[in-house]
Formats: C-alpha cells, sequence, structure tokens
C-alpha cells in the first residue's frame, strides 16, 4: 500500500512551494491537486489554477509523482487539455498521474455559461473526453468527429515522456464509469462514504471487479486508489496516529493499494493536527504493514 497527499490549491506560491517540498521530504508517493475552478466551502477565498500549480510543484521536486484529483469535461476541451498533460508529463520528467472523472454538478458545470448536463450525457461526455484523451496522447496527430468533441490533424509532439502515455487513474462508482476505468485505465479512484465506511468500496471493489473480468483486463493490474473526504462520525483517520493505523488496516484488507490524505489546513473541513499528520506520512504505513 502507498499513502499519498492533495494540496488544494488555495496558497499564494511563496507558500505553496514549501508544501509541496514538504511533501517530498515527508516521503509522500504522489501528491495531487484539485482540478475546479473553485470547490464548496472555498467559493470565495484564494485558488489558483491546476496546471499552472503542478508545472511550479514540478520544478521545485524530483521524485514524488505529481497528478490530478480529478480532471473532468466540466470546463476542458480534450485538444488543449492533452497538450497540458504532455507539457506537465515532460516538465516532471514523466512522474505525471491524470486523475479524471465525469465531474460533478457544483460551479465547475456551469462556470462557462452552458446548461447543467444531465446524468446520462454527463457520462456520454466523459467517455468520449477519456477515449479522445487516450487517442490524443498516444498519438502524433489525431482527427476525430465526436458527439461532444472534435479534434481536426491535432499534433501532438514530441508526445508523452512515459509510454505509451501517462497513466489514467479513473474515478467511477457506476457501471459506465467502472467499465470505462476498466477499459482505459491503470488505475481506479474512488471517494468511498466516509458516513458507511468500508462496506461501500467493498462493493464497489466487486463491481470492478466483474468490470474488469468482463473486458479481459487483469484486476489485481490495477491500481486501486481512496481518497479520504476528511472527518466524519464514522471515519476520523487522522484524530490521531492509532486512528489512521486502525483505517488504513481496514482498506488494505480490503485491496485499497493506495490511500490519499488530504493537507491540513486549519478552519476547515480538513483541518488536522500537523503533528499527527507527519507521523502518519513518515511512520503510518510501517505500522500498518507490521
Amino acid at each position: 500500500m502507498r499513502l499519498s497527499t492533495v494540496i488544494l490549491p488555495v496558497y499564494p506560491w511563496k507558500t505553496a512551494r514549501d508544501v509541496w517540498r514538504r511533501a517530498e521530504e515527508l516521503g509522500f508517493h504522489a501528491a495531487y491537486t484539485y482540478d475546479h475552478l473553485t470547490w464548496k466551502s472555498f467559493r470565495g477565498g484564494p485558488w489558483f489554477g491546476t496546471v499552472p500549480t503542478l508545472a511550479a510543484a514540478a520544478a521545485v521536486t524530483s521524485r514524488i509523482r505529481l497528478g490530478t484529483m480529478v480532471a473532468s469535461p466540466n470546463f476542458r476541451h480534450p485538444v488543449p487539455f492533452a497538450k497540458e498533460l504532455m507539457t506537465l508529463d515532460e516538465i516532471s520528467d514523466g512522474r505525471f498521474t491524470l486523475g479524471i472523472g465525469a465531474g460533478g454538478e457544483g460551479f465547475d458545470a456551469t462556470a462557462l455559461g452552458e446548461e447543467r448536463w444531465s446524468t446520462r450525457e454527463r457520462a456520454d461526455r466523459f467517455g468520449e473526453f477519456t477515449r479522445l484523451l487516450d487517442k490524443l496522447l498516444t498519438h502524433d496527430e489525431t482527427t476525430a468527429d465526436g458527439t461532444h468533441y472534435r479534434a481536426h490533424e491535432a499534433q501532438m509532439l514530441p508526445g508523452s515522456t512515459q509510454q505509451p502515455r501517462m497513466p489514467f487513474h479513473v474515478a467511477a462508482i457506476g457501471p459506465r464509469g467502472m467499465k470505462l476505468a476498466a477499459e482505459l485505465g491503470q488505475g481506479w479512484i474512488t471517494f468511498g462514504d466516509p458516513e458507511q465506511g468500508p462496506k461501500v468500496v467493498a462493493e464497489q471493489i466487486q463491481r470492478l471487479r466483474a468490470a474488469c473480468a468482463a473486458a479481459d483486463r487483469e484486476f489485481d493490474g490495477m491500481e486501486r486508489v481512496l481518497l479520504a473526504m476528511g472527518s466524519t462520525e464514522v471515519e476520523r483517520p487522522l484524530s490521531s496516529f492509532e486512528a489512521f493505523v486502525d483505517w488504513a488496516g481496514r482498506y488494505k484488507e480490503l485491496g485499497i493499494t493506495e490511500l490519499i490524505l488530504h493537507w491540513p489546513i486549519a478552519d476547515s473541513e480538513f483541518a488536522a493536527n500537523p503533528t499527527v499528520f507527519e507521523r502518519v506520512a513518515t511512520e503510518g504505513l510501517a505500522h500498518v504493514d507490521g
């Protein structure tokens, strides 16, 4: 099992630079950031752009993997986004992972002035968006004429640093998303259900296993990633070191291969004791394993 963190883009770079460097010093496997224009309780406050933040983070780190948690079609088009992803992969020297999902119905969904998509259209767009990204990132030149997205002689040169492209980790809980993860994902992401705990994740993993079998895809070779969404009455993984070890152990038994914790932000739903957080980062998994 691996342990990673997600650093929300709420800090000016003079502060954020030290946070990303510290994440690497603590030994996290990866550091991700949200790919939103703003988010829930942080709306109305500082919130910086995802791609420039990751590019800057790549320039001040050398070992830790970097990625999105998660990108979506809500305000992006595959052609310019693929160019940005190719560039992030090059700047990071092949340390980039694309976390990608269908997107929610929050602020991002209407920021460009469009009508909210139905559940069916959102799933349709997600599939077309992800498949076109895959094609763009694995070919020098792409022409595609889809229902929602088109590309005409779109060139991606020199191509991804990681070959055939950077890993896709697909966030999915429904049947169409699970099918897409089995088709194109090197990993699968779940946010679980902090109010119900491991039971929900266990059921999701079984559905993922079935989707992999239907696609003739090896299940064991896929990364299974859980993003912890703060503390609830049921789950409080950062309330103490012992709480983390117990929490992580339960998900390890289910087959989760990577856990992601939010970098603590005071006076927010992601508030946590920094001392506990750093001890978890440096010692937590050793206690889970031992």
